[in-house]
């Protein structure tokens, strides 16, 4: 069809750029992810779960720790633990919790004797910590006395040994034990 006469139109052949020379198409657009709700939500309960798991690994932690943990919050109280751990359980490493320096030698004769007896006997000997009573308690030192009652069967008679004794203790962040004598 011819252009109306008057027109400004040109009667030269289109020209068009040679595909070479043409810009590449626009790539396509990358496909929308679809939503995934379940994988959100496992995620947060994932966390959740992490977080729980922590937690109550803090508080098992500090439970076992105070459980664990040597009482020493009065002289009396570590008198008595003491004298179970070095007469009665014979656990050297848990009676030097409850001392200033390690071994009282004192003690540690009384237990020499005990095994000696024991074995001279041929009879087991039960320990009974009795009377344990503060009766000075200044500041960061204490004395505290006790009665220690060895008891045995021999022979089908009951017999049975008490000593009195006398524990000085000193308050470092909980009290130790750091002398005693047989009174």
């Amino acid at each position: 069809m011819q252009p109306p006469a008057g027109s400004q139109v040109s009667r030269v052949p289109a020209q068009r750029t040679p595909p070479e020379q043409m810009a590449p198409p626009a790539p396509a657009p990358l496909p929308v992810r679809p939503k995934r709700p379940l994988r959100t939500v496992l995620m947060v309960v994932a966390g959740v779960l992490a977080l729980l798991c922590t937690g109550g690994a803090v508080v098992g932690f500090v439970l076992y720790d105070r459980a664990t943990a040597p009482d020493r919050s009065a002289p009396d109280v570590v008198v008595v633990n003491y004298l179970q751990a070095v007469l009665v359980a014979r656990d050297d490493s848990r009676a030097t919790l409850f001392t200033c320096d390690g071994p009282v030698p004192a003690v540690d004769a009384l237990r020499a004797e005990i095994v000696s007896r024991e074995e001279e006997l041929n009879a087991s000997m039960a320990i009974n910590i009795e009377g344990v009573t503060v009766i000075e308690k200044s500041g960061k030192d204490a004395v505290v006395t006790a009665v220690i009652r060895r008891s045995a069967v021999v022979d089908g008679v009951q017999q049975s040994l008490t000593d009195p004794w006398r524990f000085e203790l000193v308050d470092r962040n909980g009290w130790l034990i750091c002398s005693a004598q047989r009174l």
